[in-house]
């Protein structure tokens, strides 16, 4: 009897098989730190492993989906797959009907998502991490969208290469700054990661909302929840990153930052994207003009 040839996987396919293995691993790897960063909302994530079971996100297993949430760890872990029945081994992109609604719901529980206002405001905030490019979406809107007033802020920080006075920002001393909180000129000001100080120059805004025109505010997070406080119609917008290794990639490639500074940005822009909820929408930077245009289409402008 002879026996029949046995099959032989030639060696370049077991070389790409490798290959596209570590990288849907590296994929995974990165969707666990979006995920741990709060970059990405787990609901969104769990929407796209319901679409697409054999996406990345639909690949994810569901206990390590879990311990990549912030402040769950394998205990809880184990007890949260307990109460909503869901096997350790199963994948997100797995799950029936009643155990993907079990999870959404403990999600949108433990992780609430903002809730976007229907209501368009002509005081529109825009703020966001370190690096995310609110600058660059701002500028997008200025040179492009000429019915909106966009803020100048004050600051005490140098200029970056590129930078214009009374253009990007009014660059003050710390002398003139103390000088307009004293005297009342400053919508909001807040210290940025420790060292230093930025502002909204109060009158410009109310003239121009004076004038009927939208005004879009690019300020920080500490800003953003002044101007909540004054002005609780105001539309609050949280630019976020595509990732968290481009947030990172950004502020790296800049260049304007020394290592020091960096390390410290980045711990900062942690605790800024764990405030996301607070705010009324959220919007991804992962282009300019597209990251632009859904900003605007948040104004009441947008709506005429």
């Amino acid at each position: 009897m002879v026996e029949p040839a046995k099959r032989t996987v030639p060696e370049v396919d077991r070389a790409a098989a490798a290959r596209r293995a570590v990288e849907r691993r590296r994929a995974r790897a990165s969707l666990k730190r979006d995920l741990s960063m709060r970059v990405v909302a787990p609901q969104d994530v769990l929407t796209s492993a319901a679409a697409d079971p054999e996406s990345t996100a639909g690949s994810l297993r569901v206990p390590d989906f879990l311990t990549a949430l912030p402040a769950i760890g394998a205990g809880k872990r184990d007890r949260i797959l307990a109460e909503l029945q869901i096997s350790p081994v199963k994948r997100l992109g797995g799950l029936g009907r009643r155990q993907h609604d079990a999870l959404r719901t403990w999600l949108d529980t433990r992780f609430p998502l903002p809730l976007p206002r229907a209501d368009r405001s002509r005081l529109l905030v825009l703020a966001g991490p370190t690096a995310v490019g609110k600058g660059t979406v701002a500028a997008h809107i200025r040179e492009n969208h000429p019915e909106i007033h966009l803020s100048v802020s004050a600051t005490t920080r140098a200029p970056r290469p590129g930078e214009q006075n009374g253009v990007h920002y009014y660059f003050v001393d710390d002398a003139e700054f103390d000088r307009m909180i004293a005297e009342g000129e400053l919508l909001e000001h807040a210290t940025v990661h420790n060292k230093f100080r930025y502002g909204t120059p109060r009158g410009p805004i109310e003239e121009a909302l004076a004038d009927g025109r939208t005004v879009l505010l690019e300020i920080d997070l500490q800003g953003a929840r002044q101007v909540r406080a004054a002005d609780p119609s105001a539309n609050l917008v949280f630019l976020l990153p595509p990732s968290w290794d481009e947030l990172v990639n950004r502020l790296v490639g800049r260049g304007t930052e020394d290592a020091e500074e960096r390390a410290r940005r980045l711990r900062t822009a942690k605790v800024e994207l764990a405030s996301q909820s607070e705010f009324d929408h959220r919007v991804v930077n992962e282009d300019v003009a597209t990251a632009a245009r859904e900003v605007v289409e948040l104004t009441s402008d947008s709506a005429r």
